[in-house]
């Protein structure tokens, strides 16, 4: 018997800024022993991603809401950091996350969880475990960012060479199942 984690049915978001969504309907897990629901109106960024890694696991995908899952119960402390740290990557897992991919993404969470609660001492020595692992993603990281920064410094020079006197109209995007702007 397959076990569904999260409530069936689609993800009901909006858009309030580049990086924040907004829950238009309640988020509903169901764990071993409770249930977690996420209320209507939580603000997320999904899957908190340093833009440097975002090449390597964006921000949204099959695990989406793993990441809102784990938002909340971070914020809320209905949970110690460690079970929510240990509740999303059952998510992923059950949403059908790769192997590699679920690691990444609980490594980085636990990771993230020691540093905010460690002193100075430990987290001393967690940088040092960790620059192996570091290393291993700085010259993609750096690369892409070099990159980024090119492709921003051509992105501004076409559009200054290309600015018109007057602004013209542009048409308003369309997305399936949404009202349209004249309706």
């Amino acid at each position: 018997m397959v076990r569904i984690p999260f409530t069936e049915g689609e993800l009901a978001v909006k858009q309030i800024d580049a990086k924040t969504w907004e829950l238009l309907e309640p988020l509903e897990y169901r764990g071993r022993k409770d249930p977690f629901t996420v209320p209507a109106g939580f603000r997320t960024d999904f899957a908190s991603v340093p833009d440097v890694f975002v090449w390597l696991i964006p921000r949204y995908g099959a695990y989406t809401k793993a990441a809102i899952l784990h938002d909340h119960l971070c914020r809320t402390a209905s949970v110690n950091r460690s079970d929510a740290d240990g509740l999303f990557r059952r998510a992923l897992r059950q949403l059908g996350v790769s192997v590699l991919r679920r690691w990444i993404m609980w490594a980085g969470v636990r990771a993230a969880s020691h540093v905010s609660d460690a002193g100075w001492g430990q987290r001393a020595l967690w940088l040092l475990v960790t620059l192996p692992a570091g290393a291993f993603l700085l010259v993609p990281a750096v690369v892409l960012t070099v990159w980024l920064a090119l492709f921003w410094v051509l992105e501004w020079i076409a559009f200054a060479a290309t600015r018109q006197s007057a602004p013209t109209a542009a048409n308003p995007p369309r997305f399936t199942g949404a009202p349209s702007p004249e309706s």
